[in-house]
């Protein structure tokens, strides 16, 4: 697999998005990679809302046979979630898990006007019905499930991809 520029891809997703950012748009980052890149989109696409971030681990449909999350985090929704344009943000689109649970912890707050998903990269490997609305990159062949795309982010704020062994 080629080198992956998560810096380039993070302006390419930004541009992307810009033309449907209104004013009354609200981004949450699906903790950790996802609020990552939340943060950079919101200071790029000049957001006024505050930012939104959701730690999924009480939600996921794996709860029961994998327990918690070692380091589950707190779930900060600063704004009114009801008839809000929401945009949910994560890193890497898989199985569409993670973000089927953030949906559903998303409603719990409110019912949003509607519910888009921008995503770093579409890994493929789908195993719900759930598709990026914003995407930098869709990868041409899905990875195998022996490894991960994992975006990490420098002591200097800069973001980085790196394919690992799960």
């Amino acid at each position: 697999m080629q080198s992956l520029d998560a810096e380039a891809l993070c302006r390419q997703l930004a541009e992307q998005m810009r033309p449907h950012v209104s004013p009354a748009t609200t981004l949450v980052g699906i903790r950790t990679g996802g609020l990552w890149l939340a943060e950079r989109l919101h200071a790029l696409l000049g957001i006024t809302q505050p930012l939104g971030a959701i730690d999924v681990s009480f939600y996921r449909d794996d709860y029961a046979a994998k327990g918690l999350h070692t380091k589950p985090q707190r779930t900060e929704i600063p704004f009114n979630v009801e008839n809000a344009p929401v945009i949910i943000v994560d890193d890497v689109l898989y199985t569409g898990r993670t973000t089927r649970a953030a949906i559903n912890e998303l409603f719990d707050y409110g019912r949003p006007a509607s519910v888009g998903l921008a995503v770093l990269i579409d890994r493929g490997g789908r195993e719900l019905p759930i598709a990026a609305t914003y995407c930098a990159l869709y990868l041409p062949e899905p990875l195998p499930t022996s490894q991960n795309l994992q975006l990490e982010r420098d002591e200097d704020g800069s973001l980085n991809l790196r394919l690992i062994d799960a």
